[in-house]
């Protein structure tokens, strides 16, 4: 089997679910778009002689059954994308974990235990304000009574439309107990493995992070009759609490990060004074002290302003995820694939982006690996990886695997 042509050949076909015109994908959570992806991944399961499972949410996996069944060893990603996102997001995750299995069950036949590729229903919180949907589910530690009252931008509320896709809510309380380890393959979202000429970038850990959404209110007047100095400009405030935010990140260094990426006013014209605006702060590290203590200084210094300058400042904390580090054997494992197969060209790295495998390591011993992405781009339709880039990532994901499995 040629993992090249393998990989291409379900590139291009999955590519087409949500695809847009010249390239990139839309697939969100429960659309039609997303079912149909799902619903060919069951197809090519089914076709490859692979065990076909899913759950009661959408999760679906494709397993190469082992001598020893009782025993897993797990690969995926996530099959839904940003809007407007790449075709490499999560579905090389997943269509890389299909063609390794593949290349190990004609090479080397049955394994000793089962090798599962796992396509998880959702990760990205970009239909629904949730994030790791499928993940938490796959472990039963969501809540469910958090995503009853989520609607997404045209009005569609969370459980109607995860209804009408044909899914429900888990009704059990049953954990799988036979996995043995986890490891996701990804693109960067990075520009670090290509400016060092790196092919395989082996991951020690997920920085944590904390997302903040914040309301300031203050008095919308009249732009000409109102002097400077009696204005409750919301905008002004904002200026500074993202001048002030940003200036002790730099100072503080990396490898902190804070991210001011959405920002509503109100009412957002051109001749009043803004009196009301929401927006959203992303902070990361890979450190939870460092990260708890920077947070802090979110907080007080948007209370601060907001006290200054006599608004009212709601800060809401939307996401908080606790910094991960991937278990040390798989690490190992993953390490001595990449020398293998590419002479050494690798680098150990901490990952920037928030992944599955957040969820994963706090259950099962898990770890990651990432190929470079062309020019640092995701989350954009220009997403892209070389080719030999993404061979090579599944040549040391199988080689991982049959470590593991064989």
């Amino acid at each position: 089997m040629d993992i090249r042509s393998t990989f291409i050949k379900l590139d291009e076909k999955f590519s087409r679910f949500g695809g847009l015109e010249p390239r990139g994908i839309t697939r969100l959570l429960y659309t039609d778009e997303w079912k149909a992806a799902v619903n060919a991944l069951i197809e090519e399961f089914d076709n490859n002689g692979l065990e076909v499972v899913q759950d009661s949410i959408g999760n679906v996996s494709g397993k190469l059954v082992g001598v020893n069944s009782d025993e897993t060893i797990l690969t995926g990603s996530h099959i839904d994308t940003v809007v407007e996102g790449g075709h490499l997001d999560g579905q090389y995750g997943i269509l890389a974990g299909l063609t390794a299995i593949l290349y190990l069950k004609e090479k080397y036949g049955q394994p000793k235990k089962n090798i599962e590729v796992l396509a998880l229903a959702e990760e990205e919180g970009s239909r629904f304000p949730i994030a790791f949907w499928g993940s938490k589910n796959f472990f039963n530690i969501q809540d469910n009574e958090i995503v009853k009252g989520l609607t997404d931008s045209e009005g569609v509320n969370f459980v109607d439309a995860m209804r009408q896709s044909g899914f429900d809510f888990r009704t059990d309380d049953s954990v799988r107990n036979d996995i043995k380890a986890w490891i996701e393959i990804h693109i960067e979202q990075g520009q670090v493995l290509e400016k060092e000429q790196k092919q395989i970038g082996v991951v020690t850990g997920i920085v944590g992070f904390k997302r903040y959404y914040i309301n300031l209110k203050g008095e919308a007047n009249h732009a000409g009759t109102t002097p400077m100095g009696y204005r409750k400009d919301v905008v002004v405030s904002f200026s500074e609490i993202v001048q002030r935010l940003n200036q002790k990140a730099k100072e503080i260094g990396d490898p902190l990060v804070i991210t001011f990426g959405k920002v509503n006013l109100v009412p957002n014209v051109t001749n009043v004074v803004p009196g009301e605006i929401e927006f959203s702060v992303d902070t990361r590290h890979i450190d939870e002290k460092e990260l708890n203590h920077f947070s802090k200084i979110v907080e007080d210094t948007i209370q601060e302003v907001a006290t200054k300058n006599g608004l009212e400042a709601t800060i809401t904390l939307h996401l908080d995820e606790q910094p991960t580090l991937m278990n040390e054997e798989i690490i190992k494992t993953i390490e001595d694939s990449a020398k293998e197969v590419t002479s050494g060209n690798y680098k150990f790295m901490v990952s920037g982006a928030g992944h599955d495998t957040q969820i994963f390591s706090q259950f099962v011993p898990s770890g990651m690996l990432f190929v470079s992405s062309i020019g640092g781009l995701s989350h954009n339709v220009e997403e892209d990886t070389d080719i030999e880039d993404l061979v090579k990532g599944i040549e040391v994901l199988a080689k991982a695997l049959y470590k593991l499995a064989y």
